[in-house]
């Protein structure tokens, strides 16, 4: 396939406000040892993506922005052998996500499987296999359990709302506004809290007779990690895996006692060490939706020309679901 010299891409300059981002013509990257070009068709953004235009995450500016997007293979780098050009992909974790062109590892790209839309496949990666592992490795949900999810209206939120159903478990959730209610309640949210308004933690011990729940999924981090602590039952864990409220305080470790309670942080790459575990996480997630289980919540796509927009409105909370940019 024919590549051009040039892209345009998302750029920052320096870490900073949206104003350090530039749309500009960038060289288009080469496909070196191991890696596959994609031509992006459709481009994740994730709250990481801020983190990093500010200079707080992995590959701080000067940087083209991005690391998950879906699109075809357009060349291979030596080495390259399962995946072949003309291939639908995905991936996370690749650095200049937020460009025309990526060159991305080939172990960290899935083939698309069939019937999944792009914008539904990126969903899948960051978000869909974050969601996965924190019910399934983590929460370790089944029926009879329960789990709160903080900001169930989220992008990750939703999916994690969904798949704990799809395990058999009670859903407890976190909203920001009454406006979200229905959103959270049309995809299997069984208890509801605004937790503007109340003590969530006194609302879940009210709920539960003071047992609490067995797992707790927290990607809000300072506003709500005491909450959380408090909301889990015995032997429950809590799992941080965001920070959107700001950095998590110092944790006194006793008020893990009362309860025997687990906190850990954690992160999806440790979670997907390979493209067989990503290729099983995604399989399920494609299952599911293919099925009709899963739903994703996508906003309408944004031309990439429009990131700064984005950042700006997902760092405001006024976004739901799913962002997508494209080319």
């Amino acid at each position: 396939m024919s590549v051009p010299a040039s892209m345009k891409a998302i750029f920052a300059e320096k870490a900073g406000g949206i104003e350090v981002l530039s749309y500009r013509d960038m060289p288009v990257p080469d496909a070196e040892a191991g890696q596959v070009l994609v031509q992006m068709d459709a481009i994740g953004v994730n709250f990481a993506d801020i983190y990093q235009r500010k200079g707080t995450y992995r590959a701080p500016p000067p940087v083209i922005l991005g690391n998950e997007g879906a699109g075809r293979i357009v060349g291979l780098g030596a080495g390259a052998e399962r995946l072949a050009v003309g291939d639908r992909v995905a991936f996370r974790g690749a650095l200049g996500g937020y460009a025309e062109y990526v060159a991305v590892p080939e172990d960290w790209a899935n083939k698309i499987p069939d019937g999944v839309p792009d914008e539904v496949a990126v969903t899948m990666q960051v978000q869909g296999m974050t969601a996965h592992f924190l019910s399934l490795d983590v929460g370790k949900l089944a029926p009879g359990k329960s789990c709160l999810v903080h900001a169930g209206a989220g992008g990750v939120g939703q999916v994690l709302i969904q798949i704990a159903k799809i395990m058999g478990a009670k859903v407890f959730t976190t909203i920001g506004s009454a406006d979200k209610i229905d959103l959270v309640k049309s995809i299997g949210a069984d208890e509801i809290i605004l937790y503007r308004d109340v003590d969530f933690a006194e609302v879940i011990l009210e709920a539960t007779d003071g047992a609490g729940v067995d797992a707790v999924f927290d990607g809000v981090g300072k506003d709500t990690i005491d909450g959380s602590i408090r909301s889990a039952g015995f032997q429950g864990v809590v799992a941080l895996f965001g920070d959107a409220s700001g950095k998590t305080p110092p944790i006194e470790t006793g008020a893990l006692a009362p309860k025997c309670v687990s906190l850990t942080r954690v992160g999806l790459q440790r979670f997907i060490p390979d493209w067989q575990t990503v290729e099983r996480r995604v399989g399920d997630l494609a299952k599911w939706y293919l099925e009709g289980a899963l739903k994703f919540d996508i906003a309408r796509p944004r031309p990439l020309a429009q990131a700064a927009e984005v950042h700006r409105a997902l760092e405001a909370r006024q976004t739901t679901g799913k962002q997508i940019l494209v080319p």
